[in-house]
């Protein structure tokens, strides 16, 4: 093999390494001089100097260095940006919102990063139509949507996210799951119109109706094909109140059955958030039982599960809603059939009563915690992957049982989705071989 490599690549060539140099140095000299330029037109830009970008996954924050920031004011200042860098063969751009991404997705290594946190109507979050959407800033983080559209209005969008400090650019950009994600698809199904910055500058509005391929190839296109700076997002009326319940499960079967019988059911016998985890079957303050317990009633008791427990088990979270008008006896006649259909360990329930805006922020007090001990700063090297119905019984044997049986340090979060709640016209579609 060496002598074939030998003959293959030619011997070192230290003038071709000093002109490959030299080649580089002068692009980089070239797309600094397009900063330049950008930030003599009056478009807010700061040259970074070689300073690395950090994101929440915090596993590229030495390898990721902008050449500038971009503050845009407007839509039109994203599309000169746009222009300009188009001149270049090596000057890339990414749109960056809270930079919640993992893998330096929300950077741009030698290239533009434009702040979408700067746009003047990022926070702008406007419910018209006689309450039936909302006209959203792509820089609005989801907690600003909550607490305007609920707090203000009484309405809500029908598919959030567990953690609400992300921007609602971002999580259109990728897909945007949580619990109602069965019922109503994920954030990206629900969006009406947005505007959109395209890649060679131009600015659009799209829908279903209008520039529909642009439309469905932004939504989930992980940004690749322009950058949103606005959204029109449906609503529903939102609930005064949920009861939510956490059940446990020992074997991966019932867990997984119980869950897709859930998701099936028609909405007048179903519960209206389905989501799961798994945990590990010890002690463990962060991986085992007491990531489990919600209130402050009761802690979790190792004594109620069977002998035949492995080393995970499993949790299916659900959630009903009501109005404060409803009494909790006639929530109980409710929840009650519901729960009793499914096999769960019976005496490993947890239920607590809050409202829905308490229930939609419980992340936060998460991340207050992580930020007081210092664990919210910490790489965070997560995966997110869709698993059709077909392998997630071997993925649990080999990688749940197996790979992650002593946890992972955070939670290990399990969606049951349904095919047909995503639209197949998307960028972020899931694997057609099998309805969930």
């Amino acid at each position: 093999m060496v002598v074939y490599l030998e003959q293959r690549f030619p011997p070192h060539d230290q003038t071709t390494n000093n002109s490959s140099n030299d080649h580089h140095h002068h692009q980089i000299e070239s797309d600094l001089n397009i900063c330049r330029l950008l930030e003599s037109q009056g478009i807010p830009i700061a040259l970074s100097n070689g300073r690395p970008d950090r994101d929440f996954g915090g596993l590229t924050k030495d390898s990721s260095k902008p050449l500038a920031i971009v503050h845009p004011l407007s839509a039109h200042q994203i599309s000169a940006v746009l222009r300009a860098a188009a001149a270049s063969p090596t000057l890339a751009v990414a749109a960056r919102g809270n930079g919640h991404s993992i893998h330096g997705q929300a950077s741009a290594h030698r290239g533009i990063v434009l702040d979408m946190l700067a746009m003047p109507s990022s926070g702008n979050v406007a419910v018209a139509g006689a309450g039936e959407f909302a006209d959203v800033g792509a820089g609005a983080t989801w907690e600003e949507v909550l607490k305007r559209c609920v707090g203000e209005h009484g309405m809500a969008p029908r598919s959030w996210t567990d953690y609400l400090g992300l921007t609602v650019g971002g999580t259109i950009s990728n897909a945007g799951v949580s619990g109602q994600a069965f019922r109503h698809g994920p954030q990206s199904s629900n969006v009406m119109e947005m505007e959109v910055v395209t890649g060679n500058g131009e600015v659009v509005v799209c829908s279903e109706r209008q520039n529909n391929e642009l439309f469905f190839a932004v939504l989930g296109g992980l940004g690749q094909f322009g950058v949103i700076t606005r959204a029109t997002i449906a609503l529903q009326p939102a609930p005064a109140m949920v009861r939510w319940i956490r059940v446990v499960y020992t074997e991966f079967s019932e867990f997984a059955s119980d869950a897709e019988f859930i998701v099936t059911q028609p909405e007048s016998d179903s519960f209206d958030y389905v989501e799961g985890f798994v945990f590990v079957n010890s002690d463990d303050p962060v991986n085992g039982w007491p990531s489990v317990p919600i209130g402050s009633g009761r802690g979790f008791d190792p004594a109620q599960l069977p002998r035949t427990a492995g080393p995970v088990l499993y949790c299916l979270e659900l959630v009903l809603h009501y109005n404060k008008g409803d009494d909790s006896a006639s929530v109980d006649k409710v929840v009650g059939p519901r729960l009793q259909r499914l096999r769960y360990c019976r005496d490993l329930k947890f239920e607590v009563d809050v409202s829905y805006m308490e229930f939609l922020l419980r992340v936060k007090h998460v991340e207050q915690k992580a930020v007081a001990n210092g664990t919210w700063h910490t790489p965070h090297p997560w995966l997110n992957i869709f698993v059709s119905q077909r392998d997630i019984a071997d993925f649990d044997r080999l990688i749940f049982k197996k790979i992650l049986k002593d946890g992972i340090g955070g939670p290990m979060l399990v969606y049951p989705l349904i095919k047909s709640g995503t639209a197949g016209h998307l960028s972020c579609c899931q694997k057609a071989r099998s309805s969930t």
